[in-house]
């Protein structure tokens, strides 16, 4: 298990979690639902703990969690991807979240920072994240760390062998 630490104004960690941390990555889903607003997403149907072990050992999968004492108050999910047309990867930011009363205290910001520890150490030559138009707390945060790219995203549906979506 990895230990970052950052001087915030309260005492906070970040954990890079692993197998044996299904309960934090459960924490952090309930931070995530809460924070995005969809509970019902996020917590209603959660995975069960042998998908949870499972997809917390690979190695391309990464969640950091900020934790005050014993509580999750942050995290973030990310994303290896080896690129085929070098050997070299990027990472991308799938979820970002700091709970309500933890905010505007860098969180945030220390979980990116760990984040590119860890690309440092695996070669990456880029962390990507998108963020929703109105979200200007998202925006700003991005803005300040990174280079905005305005582009175009595309939901592909898939449906099943009945023509149903899945």
């Amino acid at each position: 298990m990895n230990r970052f630490h950052r001087n915030l104004r309260e005492n906070i960690t970040i954990q890079h979690l692993c197998e044996k941390d299904v309960k934090l990555m459960r924490d952090l889903l309930k931070v995530f639902g809460d924070a995005f607003d969809e509970v019902d997403i996020y917590c209603k149907s959660q995975p069960k703990t042998d998908y949870l072990r499972k997809l917390l050992s690979k190695e391309h999968f990464i969640v950091l969690v900020a934790l005050k004492h014993t509580e999750v108050v942050g995290g973030l999910a990310a994303y290896e991807l080896e690129k085929f047309e070098q050997e070299r990867s990027e990472i991308y930011i799938y979820d970002l979240a700091v709970s309500i009363e933890h905010r505007r205290q860098g969180i945030a910001t220390a979980l990116i920072d760990a984040l590119k520890n860890i690309a440092v150490a695996r070669k990456a030559y880029v962390i990507f994240v998108q963020a929703d138009y109105g979200d200007d707390p998202a925006i700003e945060l991005y803005t300040k760390i990174g280079l905005r790219e305005d582009v175009l995203h595309f939901d592909i549906p898939v449906k099943n062998k009945d023509g149903e979506l899945s």
